[in-house]
Formats: C-alpha cells, structure tokens, sequence
C-alpha cells in the first residue's frame, strides 16, 4: 500500500518517460522503463532449451538432453549464463547503468532469481569483466562491479576486482564486429594480476551483456593459465537469439 501511494506521488511529481516506448514508468521498481516493456522482455528461466555451453536459446521447450550450438567449441569459458535478452527493458536496463551506477529492484530481483537457479552456488569467487583504466575513469564506475557487487551479496560468495585487468583500451565501437573481429580486438588485451588468488578457484565472470563470448573467453583464458580450475560466465542480458 506504502508502495503504491510512493509510486503515484512520484509519478505526479517527477513523471518519466519509458526509455523504450516512450510512456510513463508508473513504478520506481522498475527503473526506465515501463511496466509493460518489462512484460515484452525475453527472460530467462533456465527451464529453456539452450546451448549447454554458451546457453544460446535453442527452443522454448525443455530439452532432457545436452544441447550444443557448435558456436561456442573454442571459447575458453566452461558455461555461460544470461537473465534476458537484450532488448526492450533489460537493453534500457543495461543502458541506464552504462550512464549512472544504479540498478534498479526490478533488475536486481531478476539477476538474484536468475543466479539461484544457474547452478553456480558451488563456485568460490566473482569477479567483474574490468574495463580499461581510460574507461574506467571516464565513466567513473564499472557496471559489471555493480551487477558482481549485487550477486555477492545475494549469494555470499565473494568478489575479487583485484585479480583481473583489461590491458587494452579500444577507440572503435565494437557493437558492429562479428566473432572474428571482436575476438581478434581482445586478443591479448586481459591480464591476472594476482595468479596466486586466482588458483583453484571455481569462478564466475560477470558482466552486463554476452554478445559473441569472445570477451568472456579472453578473461577466461588468461585465469585457466593463471591456474583456476573453473570459469563460468553470468551476465545480465545476452544479445543473440534465434
């Protein structure tokens, strides 16, 4: 009921406008966009039938047996994990928190919902893909520390932002790149900066959006040979779907 009436007063004193479509967001749950935008987002439940590697939907249909993509054999990761897909709420979500470190419930509540059930609860330690020290200090914040930052909360297991860095800063947008492309701009661009820590260690990196898996795979890559014994990848929304 408190909820409610907060709700209607702010919407009569600060009114905004759907990042998606342009109407009114009613609630402060669900951040930029609206009610029903969130309803015309693909979310994730993990009773899907994906890739068992990458977890690109496959069907919407459960499958009983492991599925494969044939996409993802070389990735250096060991399975992949999303919540959405990118697009219409969970894009103006993604957007939102590349412009200000905030996340909003409705977007917190459907990570944690979407970690409980990914399977990773056995694993030791969360770790953010680290931006370049020039985008890091230009945006001033790392948005996949917040969404790890999130996670560790929820979850217990801890966060380390001290193990990995991102080497390389990258000029020219990548969204464009196919796989070839983008896997070639990360080449060589992540480095453990602490292998003693990262050791043994059962990881999850996590960021906002899994386009290709070339990112996750150079990160996951460079750890495996820093010595951990497993990489799984968790991120809020993933780009591809078909």
């Amino acid at each position: 009921m408190i909820g409610l009436f907060r709700d209607s007063i702010l919407s009569i004193i600060f009114p905004s406008a759907c990042a998606v479509c342009g109407g009114s967001v009613e609630s402060w749950r669900d951040g930029s966009a609206c009610s029903i935008c969130w309803t015309r987002t693909r979310i994730v439940t993990g009773n899907e039938s994906a890739c068992s590697k990458c977890g690109l939907l496959l069907s919407d249909k459960p499958s009983e047996h492991e599925t494969y993509c044939g996409r993802c054999t070389k990735d250096s990761y060991d399975r992949a994990v999303y919540a959405a897909l990118y697009h219409h709420a969970a894009r103006a979500s993604v957007l939102q928190m590349k412009a200000e470190p905030y996340l909003a419930p409705r977007a917190r509540e459907l990570i944690c919902s979407r970690f409980d059930n990914s399977g990773f609860h056995a694993h030791t330690m969360l770790i953010p893909v680290p931006l370049s020290r020039k985008r890091n200090i230009e945006r001033g914040f790392n948005q996949a520390e917040i969404l790890a930052r999130q996670l560790a909360r929820h979850s217990g297991i801890p966060i380390a932002v001290d193990v990995l860095d991102r080497e390389r800063h990258f000029a020219m947008h990548r969204a464009g790149m196919d796989k070839k492309a983008r896997v070639a701009s990360v080449k060589a661009a992540f480095k453990v900066r602490k292998p003693r820590k990262a050791a043994s260690e059962r990881i999850v990196l996590v960021d906002d959006v899994y386009t290709t898996g070339s990112t996750a795979s150079a990160c996951a890559d460079v750890l495996k040979k820093a010595g951990a014994a497993e990489v799984s990848v968790f991120t809020f929304s993933r780009t591809v779907y078909f």
